[in-house]
């Protein structure tokens, strides 16, 4: 599934749809280029699902983790990382938690421990519209329900 976005309004929405068929348990991976917009679309997620936490970039720390009132997200960003050995246990056992949700930036380097079931959204940046995203979604028949009321 492709999405054009025309603005930040319209990426917020969107990230107010995912997060409202967020059950727990999920892992969202994001995909695009340094400044594409992976660490915006997650302060909307975060917030969308009732968090007031301050969502930053997880570059130098490698994770960070917001609070809702219901999930415990799990941000990481692996830009830095060499070795997928330092996060494979703490990704196994929050990709079983209901209770938490798990957002990927650079997910390059672990790719081979990531779950085979989670949604990926490649951000690009629109060629001439600078706040302006093209969103492409690759999910799991598990993880479709995500996805319910894009259009």
């Amino acid at each position: 599934m492709r999405k054009n976005l025309d603005n930040l309004k319209a990426t917020e929405r969107l990230a107010k749809i995912i997060a409202s068929n967020i059950r727990g348990g999920e892992v969202i991976e994001l995909v695009s280029d340094v400044g594409g917009g992976k660490t915006t679309f997650t302060k909307f997620l975060v917030k969308a699902l009732g968090s007031d936490d301050n969502v930053n970039s997880p570059t130098f720390t490698v994770s960070r983790v917001y609070s809702t009132p219901t999930k415990t997200i799990h941000h990481y960003d692996f830009y830095r990382l060499t070795d997928p050995q330092y996060v494979l246990q703490a990704l196994q056992e929050q990709t079983q938690d209901s209770s938490s949700v798990t957002i990927i930036e650079w997910g390059g380097i672990v790719k081979n421990v990531l779950p085979t079931d989670r949604l990926i959204i490649k951000i690009n940046k629109h060629p001439t519209k600078e706040t302006a995203r093209i969103m492409i979604f690759e999910v799991s028949a598990v993880h479709d329900y995500l996805l319910k009321g894009i259009e």
